[in-house]
């Protein structure tokens, strides 16, 4: 099963399951952008665009995801609250986007969905300008961590939606350029993180 094909039947009721869960985390991640007042933010994975109705205003907002069927939820949020946005169908392995087109880029809850985080990374340094930052949210091991169901479960709930076995630490090692910010607990004791990266070089 792909993940476009998962996601199309995971579409309807993806707000219902993730949001309760997530909004808190969210809403201190995106309260970041309110530093960005005319800066160029590409949503990675956009999802459904449970993040949409938390934006601040100011910046000019691009998202992107995988799945039509998600992408036209987050279609009819942004226009329900008249937001002006780009929303472009795409894979975040291979962004359709110029080098250094954006200031910040939003990877939430992308990382430990995709099958190669460390392409999905490199992309989204790859389209940032030198001193832009990545914001993080997601579900990562710390290096050596045993977690012994997660990394069992992990393969199975790749092939559906997520996976539970995702080290960040070797994620960024593969990705050149880029130094950590800050890193802080989110959510679940601190299995969810929010870190927040900046790019120092080409």
């Amino acid at each position: 099963m792909t993940l476009r094909y998962s996601y199309t039947l995971f579409a309807p009721i993806y707000d219902a399951l993730v949001a309760p869960f997530t909004a808190s985390a969210r809403r201190r991640s995106l309260a970041l952008l309110s530093e960005e007042a005319h800066a160029e933010v590409l949503l990675v994975g956009i999802g459904s665009g449970l993040d949409v109705p938390l934006l601040p205003s100011g910046p000019r907002y691009t998202g992107l995801d995988l799945t039509p069927a998600m992408l036209a939820r987050a279609r009819r949020k942004a226009a329900t609250l008249r937001l002006e946005m780009t929303l472009d169908v795409g894979d975040a392995r291979c962004l359709p986007y110029a080098d250094a087109a954006f200031d910040v880029v939003l990877l939430h809850l992308i990382l430990a969905v995709t099958p190669h985080p460390e392409q999905v990374l490199a992309e989204a340094a790859r389209v940032l300008r030198r001193g832009g930052r990545i914001l993080i949210l997601d579900k990562f091991l710390r290096p050596g961590q045993n977690a012994p169901l997660r990394r069992l479960i992990s393969p199975l709930l790749g092939l559906l939606a997520t996976r539970t076995n995702v080290v960040f630490e070797a994620v960024l090692a593969q990705v050149p350029g880029l130094e950590v910010v800050s890193d802080l607990p989110a959510l679940a004791g601190g299995w969810f993180r929010q870190i927040v990266l900046r790019k120092t070089g080409f």
